[in-house]
């Protein structure tokens, strides 16, 4: 702390004397090259001088990130200039530490005897003085440094040290004048100088060195290094934080009224609403129920009566402050006075109490959110706005809530039951509103949901992938007896066996593995007429099927193709018989009661008459519950061979089939995979990195559903256990991405069926999503990209989620782990401390911070996090390293 005035001291000086570069000449550009080496070339050309030089560019990025922070800072609300100013602090005490280093390193080459000691020194100068990547303001970083090497060379009355003392002294000269006169024309600046070996002054306009530090360096970043993340403004989107009934089924409201209870018009609009049979949420202000003192004693005035009935009959009702202040204004105690005085009035009157609140105005600020998260509180806002409490004709009221209704769709409707206009419009807005068909939505005691439908209402179906069991058969062949051997579909059918029993949780009695000798003609119809059709699955079933081996396709007398799977049983001259026709697919697809049935194919082959690709509609999965699927993927036509040759020993096709079954294939960010998602991944994926032409479609029969996967969210905590991708595995999937960031996101995806025409694919657009399950997703994708070692993209992704979800630990430590494994300690254990801060037990976070603070150097703490880890997991994974790394300390 005692060098935090210095600080204060330093950085306006700073920033007065480059703020001044900002005048002058418009046109001024960049520094022109010269034929001065950078500091990469020349520290190759003299290897003495690469730490003393390493050292330097150090200390130029903190003095630049400084610059960074605080240039903008006049257009900085006061929050972001507080944070500014506290990582800024940080810096600069980071810069006096390297400071010190430097001086430390020129201690010792100066005390060395090697006679080229000096010519090292040189070298540094040479890159102060033009290297051809800095800015005149660039090198006032270096001010401090050559004073304190000025300091110490002037000691050696050697000549080479006299003439690098005569040096030094010129630049800081030329350094001082840059500080004065930093905007005077160029003619006058080269005036004054007229040596040859001195720094010569170059002038660029302030904007101008302002926009090549914004090239390499940004806000966002430097602050997320010093372990903070700015979350997002808060969101006017449904959210884990606010509800505002945009994410309310179609044709549904919910009905509230603020500021009562009002001594007459609160029992009027209760019995409105019992005539309509229709439920309401009151949001109450706290002193119309009554007062609590200082010592937190309750006194309920004659009003709360009328509370205590409306809890008693069924209505919630929830928390509307104490005295109806804006709450956006106010902080500390009186925050808490207005939101906790008021629950406790209402938890007095009953019990009973929703736990709901509405901030009055909808005015409020995140002190006020945080304090609802802490007391289990929701904050209710509305998108549908009576304007009862400034119209007063009713008629007009009607009105707007009615065309506000027609246009949403949707949503939370706000009243107040402390005017008679109210009164007078709910009858006329409930007679249209059930006219229209619209359902009317109460509190659950967890969310809004309409109790009963509205006799002769159009109900929705729920949308959910709601199946009740889930089915697998999965076929591998590769050891055929009279085809030609295969290398991999053996460990492709036990690789998607495993996702579907590990990832998507199929239990393991129900997925049926055939794997080579198993896989005879007569096992695999077996396996789908004895344990999969007629009634041996439920009507809400799903089935899987994985089929890895050869296909063929034979050509009828018709002219038509024919396609056929290959057991390991089958003769190549009696495939006809003895083979799998796509008409017994057919056959058994029709004959099972499973809702969904997804085929998936790796052999090709043609021959099979398919209907179009799946439903393009935005709502498909409300209409999913209610119609079959019955699709197909295969991996190639007929005249086509399977790619045997991808990572990991997998097929190409399985390989990228996995790859989309693991989230790439959730293309509209909805955490669903459907068939068509599937196919509009993999298809044009396979087709861009091998010869094959994959072809999707609905077999005859489907009534137009899709086969649905729900993709989990990931728990994993990253590591040093945590597997990445092999070389080829992220070389393959590096050509997938660029194959998919090539195709517009929004168009339809062009593939293949199985006749050889072509099928247009869209992808249904998600639904809202919460910033939960927006944070959820940023961090899973981020998990995806740290297994391809895309290390900067990755801590992008968990950086996104940690704005979304400031108390993300799972994204903390795995942002900390991907500054592990760039070897930018300091920055990893910022990180893996702030982790701690948000969940103190979680074992493996300690364990990664005895890694990070382990090559950091810093002993003590490495040994702290280390015991941690082990006193809260004596027997977990990372148990043997830590007492290994203990024992090294």
């Amino acid at each position: 702390m005692p060098r935090a005035p210095s600080f204060r001291l330093f950085l306006p000086s700073l920033l007065l004397t480059l703020l001044v570069a900002g005048c002058g000449d418009k046109d001024a550009q960049a520094p022109a090259a010269v034929t001065q080496p950078s500091a990469q070339a020349a520290a190759a050309a003299d290897p003495a001088a690469a730490p003393l030089l390493g050292a330097l560019q150090k200390q130029l990025d903190g003095y630049r990130r400084i610059i960074v922070l605080l240039a903008d800072e006049e257009q900085q609300s006061a929050a972001d200039r507080t944070t500014s100013t506290r990582i800024g602090q940080q810096l600069f005490h980071d810069g006096l530490e390297q400071r010190g280093a430097i001086a430390t390193q020129f201690d010792t080459l100066l005390r060395g005897t090697s006679p080229q000691r000096f010519a090292t020194l040189g070298t540094v100068l040479d890159y102060i003085e033009s290297a051809p990547e800095l800015f005149d303001a660039d090198r006032l970083a270096f001010r401090e440094v050559l004073r304190d090497l000025h300091e110490r060379i002037g000691a050696d009355s050697s000549l080479p040290a006299v003439k690098l003392h005569q040096r030094i002294g010129e630049d800081l000269e030329a350094l001082d004048e840059i500080e004065r006169n930093y905007n005077q024309e160029l003619t006058r600046i080269f005036s004054r100088f007229e040596r040859t070996r001195a720094i010569e002054l170059k002038r660029e306009k302030w904007d101008d060195y302002i926009a090549h530090l914004h090239k390499d360096y940004s806000r966002e970043a430097i602050l997320r290094d010093y372990g903070v993340i700015e979350p997002y403004p808060m969101s006017m989107k449904d959210s884990d934080r606010e509800i505002f009934g945009r994410d309310l089924p179609p044709k549904t409201v919910v009905l509230t009224f603020d500021d009562g209870p009002h001594k007459a018009y609160t029992d009027e609009v209760v019995a409105i609403l019992k005539r309509y049979d229709v439920p309401g949420v009151f949001f109450e202000v706290g002193r119309n129920l009554g007062k609590v003192d200082t010592d937190g004693k309750v006194s309920l005035g004659p009003m709360a009566k009328i509370s205590r009935n409306l809890m008693e009959e069924g209505y919630a009702v929830g928390n509307h402050s104490l005295t109806h202040a804006q709450l956006s204004r106010t902080t500390g105690d009186a925050l808490r006075q207005q939101v906790l005085d008021t629950d406790t009035l209402l938890k007095d009157v009953d019990s009973k109490r929703a736990p709901l609140f509405r901030f009055p105005y909808g005015a409020r600020n995140a002190e006020g959110l945080q304090l609802l998260n802490e007391a289990g509180l929701k904050s209710i806002m509305w998108n549908i706005d009576s304007m009862d409490w400034a119209d007063p004709v009713p008629e007009s009221i009607v009105q707007r809530v009615l065309d506000q209704v027609n246009k949403e769709q949707r949503g939370i409707i706000l009243f107040h039951d402390i005017h008679d206009r109210a009164v007078k419009a709910l009858p006329q807005i409930l007679d249209r509103l059930i006219a229209d068909g619209y359902q009317f939505a109460g509190w659950n005691g967890r969310d809004f949901s309409v109790a009963r439908p509205r006799k002769g209402s159009d109900r929705d179906a729920t949308v959910t992938t709601g199946y009740e069991k889930s089915w697998a058969i999965v076929v591998g062949i590769d050891n055929y007896a009279r085809w030609p051997k295969l290398e991999y579909a053996s460990h492709d059918a036990q690789a998607v066996a495993d996702t579907l029993t590990g990832q998507f949780g199929f239990p393991s009695s129900q997925v049926i593995v055939l794997k080579n000798e198993q896989a005879t003609r007569n096992n695999i119809l077996a396996a789908f007429h004895d344990r999969l059709s007629d009634d041996r699955t439920g009507r809400n079933d799903r089935v899987f099927v994985f089929f890895a081996g050869h296909g063929a396709t034979r050509q009828l007398a018709s002219g038509r193709d024919l396609g056929y799977i290959i057991p390991v049983d089958s003769d190549p001259k009696e495939f006809a018989t003895d083979a799998i026709a796509m008409t017994d697919i057919q056959n058994i697809a029709e004959s099972m009661q499973a809702k969904h049935v997804m085929f998936v194919m790796d052999a090709c082959y043609s021959g099979l008459g398919l209907t179009r690709g799946g439903p393009s509609s935005s709502s498909f999965l409300r209409e999913n519950a209610r119609r079959s699927a019955r699709q197909m993927l295969t991996a190639g036509g007929a005249d086509q061979q399977v790619a045997d040759a991808g990572p990991n020993g997998h097929s190409v096709f399985t390989w990228v089939l996995l790859q989309a079954l693991a989230g790439k294939g959730d293309l509209n960010g909805d955490g669903l995979i459907t068939g068509t998602e599937l196919a509009a991944y993999v298809a044009p994926a396979v087709s861009a990195v091998s010869q094959q032409t994959p072809a999707f479609g609905s077999l005859p029969g489907s009534q137009g559903g899709e086969f649905v996967f729900q993709v989990p969210d990931s728990q994993e905590y990253l590591n040093a256990d945590t597997r990445q991708l092999t070389a080829d595995a992220i070389a393959l999937n590096n050509k997938v991405d660029a194959a998919q960031d090539a195709k517009n996101s929004e168009a339809p995806v062009t593939v293949a069926d199985l006749q050889g025409g072509k099928a247009k694919l869209v992808v249904p657009t998600a639904g809202p999503a919460s910033d939960r399950q927006r944070s959820q997703q940023a961090n899973d994708r981020g998990l995806q990209l740290y297994r391809e070692k895309r290390y900067d993209e990755a801590a992008m992704q968990f950086a996104e989620a940690l704005k979304l979800r400031p108390d993300f630990a799972q994204a903390a430590n795995n942002l900390g782990f991907v500054y592990y494994r760039q070897q930018r300690y300091a920055e990893a254990a910022r990180w893996l401390e702030n982790t701690l801060k948000i969940d103190p037990s979680r074992a493996v976070a300690h364990l990664n911070l005895g890694d990070a603070y382990f090559h950091a150097g810093d002993k003590a703490k490495a040994k702290q996090a280390y015991t941690t880890y082990l006193a809260l997991q004596p027997q977990g994974s990372g148990a043997a390293q830590a007492r290994a790394q203990l024992e090294k300390l």
